[in-house]
């Protein structure tokens, strides 16, 4: 009642009348939803279940429905036969076509029933039928359920076949969240019957800077071997442990130039070779497997041999100015897996044109070093008063089934490290850890050639967001 007093607080006031009402009529309202409840589960048995008092008989698949056109009404499908003038308004049986083969008479069963009832149970092993069935009726509030179903229930067994579905019926949104559990569990869960099935979404997850690297860009043209050797033998199957050397004997001559294998040109060339080329025993891996076109390798040797002379001789310290193409182009990409809490320190292979930077975890503190003179390093180090990255650091926890348990990131930064400054880039808080768990790091260490300029000496160590 409008400006009855709220009742006071009571451990047990759920269990208590509030203070407006008697007995009588709460038990009547509950008697009502109760009711409600029985007569929806009666229209369901009765009108839809034992098709009394139907006024239409729908036949599909095999199958006959005795339905009602005033439920049939609520499908747009329907909605537009029965009013318009279609031979169909006036018929008293109906045979649907159904073209779409995903749809099957189970499905059918439950998009009918759907229109008799309030709520509707998704199975996952059949939403993709059901929201077939939904689409082609065109139940909007069906196709929307089955949508949060699908979204609900991304796994390494369902993640490409929901990811088909929903490009084929425009649910973007599903689309989305397929790409985002590839992104993430890709490379931090590979798996081969999803190597197998991923087919050429492989391009699309290749390319982005949100793939979710483990070890360094070398591991994702590792992965790129197992996939494209298992798209080519799809029956493969043997022990994970033998896939890599399985790959390794089945190319030959400049693979990707033959005609069996220029279709993955369209893959291998979003792989970041110049952060494969910085590392002496990864550079003799490329040039053994005898994979890529040479023309591809050899743009990528000058290119990088014209950032060391930039960065040795002509003042690049590193991107000063906000550059997110740039970035998301063709900034490094790498990752470590923390097994359980504990204290770890490490840095990536590869040469990074003087600038050995040092990754430690400990007591929840993510610290970046520039290690210049305190610690041994096995390559050339820059004794430049300053150098500036560009960066972005995320860190991850899955459940088994791939879905994020938590992340965090620090977004895209510019920093500014003299040397042997360390900066602590993300505090965690201890509440939020789920372990094992995963760090992705993205980095920029030269800037784009028409960026260069003199070191400033007011530049701060504060990094700066990048717009």
């Amino acid at each position: 009642t409008p400006g009855a007093a709220a009742a006071p607080h009571h451990p047990s006031s759920a269990l208590r009348l509030c203070s407006c009402c008697t007995s009588e009529t709460c038990n009547r309202d509950q008697r009502r939803r109760k009711k409600l409840k029985s007569t929806s589960r009666y229209i369901y048995q009765t009108l839809f279940l034992n098709g009394e008092n139907s006024d239409i008989c729908i036949s599909a698949l095999g199958q006959e429905w005795n339905l009602h056109k005033v439920y049939l009404c609520q499908s747009g499908y329907f909605s537009s036969m029965f009013s318009g003038s279609w031979k169909e308004s006036n018929m008293m049986e109906i045979n649907l076509e159904i073209p779409d083969q995903n749809i099957d008479t189970e499905a059918l069963q439950v998009v009918f029933g759907s229109l008799y009832r309030d709520d509707v149970l998704i199975k996952p092993s059949k939403v993709v039928s059901i929201l077939a069935a939904a689409c082609m009726l065109q139940l909007d509030g069906l196709i929307q359920q089955c949508g949060e179903t699908m979204k609900e229930n991304i796994s390494v067994k369902t993640v490409c076949g929901y990811y088909a579905c929903a490009s084929i019926y425009g649910l973007d949104s599903v689309m989305k969240k397929c790409l985002e559990w590839l992104l993430n569990n890709l490379m931090t869960h590979q798996n081969v019957d999803l190597m197998k099935e991923l087919g050429f979404i492989m391009e699309q997850l290749i390319q982005s800077s949100d793939l979710f690297v483990m070890q360094v860009e070398m591991d994702v043209y590792t992965a790129l071997k197992k996939w494209m050797f298992l798209q080519l033998n799809p029956l493969w199957d043997g022990p994970i442990k033998q896939l890599l050397a399985d790959a390794d004997k089945s190319f030959f001559l400049p693979f990707l130039s033959t005609d069996e294998g220029a279709p993955f040109c369209s893959v291998f060339k979003y792989v970041r070779l110049q952060y494969i080329i910085n590392d002496l025993a990864s550079a003799r891996i490329l040039e053994r497997d005898n994979i890529l076109p040479p023309d591809w390798l050899t743009s990528v040797y000058k290119n990088q041999w014209f950032a060391m002379l930039r960065t040795e001789f002509d003042n690049d310290n590193g991107p000063q100015e906000a550059n997110r193409e740039e970035f998301e182009l063709s900034s490094m990409r790498c990752g470590r897996k923390l097994t359980k809490d504990g204290d770890y320190c490490w840095r990536w292979t590869g040469f990074n044109f003087g600038f050995d930077l040092l990754v430690t975890y400990t007591n929840r503190f993510i610290v970046f070093k520039r290690n210049t003179l305190s610690q041994p390093c096995g390559g050339a180090v820059s004794l430049q008063l300053r150098r500036h990255l560009a960066y972005r650091l995320r860190l991850a926890s899955f459940d088994s089934r791939g879905k994020l348990v938590c992340s965090r990131s620090t977004g895209y930064q510019l920093l500014t490290l003299e040397k042997d400054q360390e900066y602590v880039v993300m505090n965690l808080d201890s509440r939020l850890l789920s372990f094992p768990l995963y760090v992705c790091c993205n980095f920029l260490y030269t800037s784009p050639q028409s960026d260069n300029r003199p070191d400033s000496s007011e530049q701060e160590s504060a990094p700066r967001s990048l717009s």
